[in-house]
C-alpha cells in the first residue's frame, strides 16, 4: 500500500536513517544513544551537531545542499536525496561530485582508489554509491571474500519492502518487531544481483501497518514510502548495482 507522503523534517529523517549503523558502531559519533531520542520525532540544535559528526554522510549532504542552493545540509529534500534519491541528485555537477570524492577518499583508499575513480562517472551523491563504490566491500567480493562483505552491503544499502505483519509471540525473541518482505542482494560471482523475496523481522520507531511500503536500513524501518520515493530509491539502487561489474 503506497499512500500519501508522510511529512518528516530533515533532521528527524536524518536521525532515522543514520541511527541503525550508528548504534552498531559503524559510523558517526557515539553509540546511537543520542540519536535514538531523535528517531521518535524530537528535534533540537543538538541533532545538527550530531549529524555533522557523520564523516561519511554529512559531506554528501553539504555537496547536495550547495549544488541546489539550499542553505541547510539537513533540509528535508537534501536528506531525502542522499538516503532515498530525488531530483536534487541530478543538479550536482559531475565535476563537483568527482572533486569531492577525490578529496575525501583518494588518500584513504590507497590501491583501491582506481575502482572508486572509475565509478565516479556513473555515481551520484547518494548513500548507495557510498556503500557500493566507495566502501571496500565490492572489491573484497571480487577478490573472493564474499559472505561478510555481501551481508554488509545488503544491510547497509537502503532497501525497500512491504509490511506483511507483526510478531506477537512472547516466546519469540523478535516479539514486537515488524515483519517485512523485501528483496535481498546476492553475488553472482562477478556482480550484485537481486534475489528472491524474503521476510524479516525489523524494528520501527513509528507505527506501520500491513501493506505499507517502507525504507529499510540494517534491521530498522526508517520511513514509509510514497510512489515517488519508491521509484527514486529503486532507480538509484539499480543504477549503482549495474555499475558493479567485474574488471
Amino acid at each position: 500500500m503506497i499512500g500519501a507522503p508522510v511529512a518528516t523534517s530533515g533532521p528527524v529523517r536524518f536521525a532515522r536513517f543514520a541511527f541503525p549503523p550508528n548504534r552498531l558502531g559503524y559510523c558517526g559519533p557515539g553509540d546511537g544513544g543520542d540519536l535514538a531520542y531523535y528517531t521518535r520525532g524530537h528535534e533540537d540544535p543538538g541533532l545538527g551537531d550530531i549529524a555533522a559528526g557523520f564523516e561519511g554522510a554529512y559531506p554528501y549532504l553539504q555537496l547536495l545542499a550547495g549544488a541546489n542552493h539550499r542553505h541547510d545540509p539537513l533540509d528535508a529534500d537534501v536528506v531525502e536525496a542522499y538516503w532515498l534519491g530525488n531530483e536534487l541528485l541530478d543538479r550536482v555537477p559531475l565535476h563537483d561530485f568527482g572533486n569531492s570524492i577525490d578529496a575525501r577518499f583518494r588518500r584513504k583508499a590507497g590501491a583501491s582508489w582506481r575502482q572508486i575513480d572509475e565509478a565516479i562517472p556513473g555515481g551520484v551523491a547518494n548513500h548507495s554509491f557510498h556503500v557500493m563504490s566507495v566502501m571496500p566491500w565490492a572489491g573484497l567480493m571480487r577478490d573472493g571474500v564474499v559472505d561478510e562483505p555481501l551481508r554488509i552491503i545488503d544491510r547497509c544499502r537502503i532497501s525497500w519492502g512491504t509490511v506483511v505483519g507483526h510478531v506477537d509471540d512472547p516466546a519469540d525473541p523478535a516479539n514486537g518487531r515488524v515483519l517485512v518482505e523485501r528483496v535481498p542482494l546476492h553475488w553472482s560471482g562477478s556482480t550484485l544481483v537481486f534475489g528472491e523475496p524474503i521476510i524479516e523481522a525489523l524494528d520501527a520507531p513509528f507505527t506501520v501497518e500491513p501493506g505499507d511500503v517502507v525504507a529499510i536500513h540494517w534491521d530498522w524501518i526508517c520511513e514509509r514510502l510514497d510512489q515517488r520515493q519508491l521509484g527514486w530509491l529503486q532507480q538509484v539502487t539499480t543504477r549503482q548495482v549495474a555499475d558493479l561489474h567485474a574488471d
